[in-house]
C-alpha cells in the first residue's frame, strides 16, 4: 500500500485563509483608493517577462534572485553539453522567460511598448504579485504582492512631493501614528563617491549601503574594503554617513562636504527643495528624515530615493521608491524620466497586525445569518436575503435544517453579528427573532426594523 504524503507548498510561499485575505484586502483597498484619489490609472502586466527584459536592470545581487522559467518541450535537445558548461551558460540556453522581479521594470517595458497610446505625464498604479529567489525569513518571501504608483514623463520635483504626501495619506488612513519617511538622493551618493575618490566603486557602495539594516555598519565597511576601497575612502564615507542634527543642519554639512562636486550639489538642492516644500505643506503624521546611508541598491535609481520605516515594529522598510531617469532608455526610449513608490503589502500587514490596527467591523465576512428551519422557511428567507444583499449587507442562509445548536456554533465561529430566526409562526405574523451574537441580546421584530438596526 502506498502511503499518502501530506501536501506542501514551496518555501517562501503561503496559503491565505479568509480572515487573512480580508485583512490584506483592507490594506490594498486603502492603498488603491488613495491611488485613485491622486489621479493614478490602473494597469496590469504578465506574471512572466522575457529574460532580456529583466536582466541587467537590478544589479549583480538582484540578478541572482530572478526566478527563471524552463523552456517548454525537450529543452535540452538543442543544447551542446560537450566541454565545460557552467550553470549560467546552461540557464541562458534552456530558459528565455522569467517571473517578474518587481513591477517597475515591466512598467518601463510597458511604457515603451505602448508609448503611442499613453498620455504623458502618465500616472499609473499596479497591484500584483512578484517573485524573488530569496532566502525566506520573517517579512521576506519568495512570492509577495507589491502596490506601485509611478509618474512618468516629467522630471518635476512636484511629483516627488505628491508621492511623499501619498505615503503620508496611506499610512494615516491605515491608523499608523509613528513612522518615518527616510529621504536621500542618489546624486548625493554619487557626489560622495566622487569626493572620496571612489567614483569607480559607486555601484559597490550603493549595494553595500543597502545592506546596513541587515548586516550592520561594520560588516558593510568590511564588504567595501573587500571590493577594493581603501581604508581612507571607507573612513571618509563613514563620516558622511554619520551626519548629525536636523534636516537643515545635515543639508548644510552636505553642501560643505560636496562643494567640489557638481552632481552632489544638485542632489543637495533637490533634497533641500523637498524638505522646505514639505515644511510649507505639513505632513499629517509622518516625520521626514534625511538619511545619507539610504541607497536603494537597485541600479536604475538616479535621483531622490525614499523609504518608510515604522517606529514601533522592527521589520525594515515597508515602502520605498525613487526617481529613475534612464530606465526606458534600456528599451530604446530616451528622455523619459519617472518617479515611483512601492508599498510592501506583507510587511504592512505585519505592522498593522502587531499594533492591532485592523478594524474588526471591516473584516467580518457575514453580518447576518438566517437559521434554516426547513424548505418552506428557507424559501421565505431567501426573499429577504436578496433584499439585504441589494442593500450591501453581507448575509447568508445556513444550507441545511441542522440542529439549532450546530447552526449557532457555525455563526459564532464565523463571527456573525446577527442571527435571524424565522419559523412558521414568524412567517404568519410577518415577524422575526433577531439575536445579537456579540452581546447575546435577543428581540422580536420585523424586517424593516432589522434594516434600521443594520444601518447603525
Amino acid at each position: 500500500m502506498i502511503m499518502s504524503k501530506n501536501p506542501t507548498i514551496p518555501k517562501g510561499t503561503r496559503d491565505f485563509s479568509p480572515s487573512i485575505v480580508r485583512k490584506r484586502e483592507y490594506i490594498t483597498n486603502t492603498i488603491k483608493n488613495c491611488f485613485e484619489s491622486y489621479g493614478f490609472d490602473p494597469i496590469s502586466t504578465p506574471s512572466m517577462e522575457n529574460m532580456d527584459t529583466l536582466t541587467g536592470k537590478y544589479g549583480e545581487d538582484g540578478e541572482q534572485l530572478i526566478f527563471k522559467i524552463l523552456n517548454s518541450g525537450d529543452y535540452l535537445s538543442k543544447v551542446n553539453l560537450d566541454g565545460n558548461v557552467s550553470s549560467k551558460s546552461l540557464t541562458n540556453k534552456i530558459s528565455n522567460k522569467a517571473l517578474r522581479y518587481d513591477l517597475t521594470v515591466p512598467f518601463a517595458r510597458y511604457v515603451v511598448q505602448h508609448r503611442n497610446e499613453i498620455n504623458f505625464p502618465f500616472r499609473r498604479y499596479q497591484i500584483q504579485n512578484v517573485w524573488r529567489a530569496d532566502r525566506p525569513q520573517k517579512g521576506r518571501f519568495r512570492e509577495f504582492t507589491q502596490c506601485d504608483a509611478d509618474i512618468i514623463g516629467t522630471d518635476s520635483l512636484m511629483s516627488e512631493l505628491e508621492l511623499i504626501q501619498l505615503l503620508d495619506d496611506v499610512f494615516s488612513l491605515l491608523g499608523m501614528n509613528s513612522y518615518c519617511i527616510k529621504l536621500n538622493n542618489r546624486k548625493i551618493l554619487s557626489g560622495v563617491a566622487e569626493v572620496i575618490g571612489a567614483h569607480d566603486y559607486f555601484t559597490e557602495i550603493t549595494i553595500a549601503l543597502d545592506k546596513i539594516d541587515k548586516i550592520g555598519v561594520e560588516k558593510v565597511k568590511q564588504e567595501l574594503l573587500a571590493h577594493g576601497l581603501s581604508s581612507k575612502m571607507v573612513n571618509e564615507l563613514s563620516v558622511v554617513l554619520n551626519l548629525s542634527g536636523n534636516n537643515k543642519e545635515k543639508i548644510d554639512q552636505l553642501r560643505s562636504f560636496l562643494s567640489n562636486s557638481e552632481i552632489g550639489l544638485k542632489g543637495v538642492d533637490e533634497l533641500e527643495y523637498l524638505t522646505q516644500s514639505t515644511n510649507q505643506t505639513p505632513l499629517k503624521t509622518a516625520t521626514l528624515e534625511l538619511d545619507i546611508s539610504l541607497a536603494r541598491g537597485l541600479n536604475y535609481y538616479t535621483g531622490a530615493i525614499f523609504e518608510v520605516i515604522s517606529n514601533e515594529v522592527a521589520i525594515g522598510s515597508i515602502c520605498g521608491g525613487g526617481r529613475y531617469d534612464d530606465l526606458t532608455s534600456m528599451f530604446g526610449l530616451e528622455g523619459i524620466s519617472g518617479v515611483g513608490i512601492s508599498f510592501g503589502l506583507d510587511r504592512i500587514y505585519h505592522v498593522l497586525d502587531e499594533l492591532s490596527l485592523f478594524p474588526k467591523d471591516e473584516l467580518n465576512s457575514t453580518k447576518v445569518m438566517f437559521v434554516n428551519f426547513g424548505e418552506r422557511e428557507s424559501l421565505y428567507c431567501l426573499k429577504l436575503l436578496r433584499q439585504l444583499r441589494q442593500l450591501g449587507v453581507k448575509s447568508e442562509l445556513y444550507p441545511t435544517n441542522a440542529k439549532i445548536k450546530k447552526q449557532m456554533q457555525y455563526a459564532h465561529r464565523k463571527n456573525v453579528e446577527y442571527v435571524v430566526l424565522i419559523g412558521e409562526d414568524e412567517i404568519k405574523q410577518n415577524t422575526m427573532t433577531v439575536k445579537n451574537m456579540f452581546d447575546s441580546s435577543q428581540k422580536n421584530t420585523n424586517f424593516e426594523e432589522l434594516i434600521k438596526t443594520l444601518k447603525y
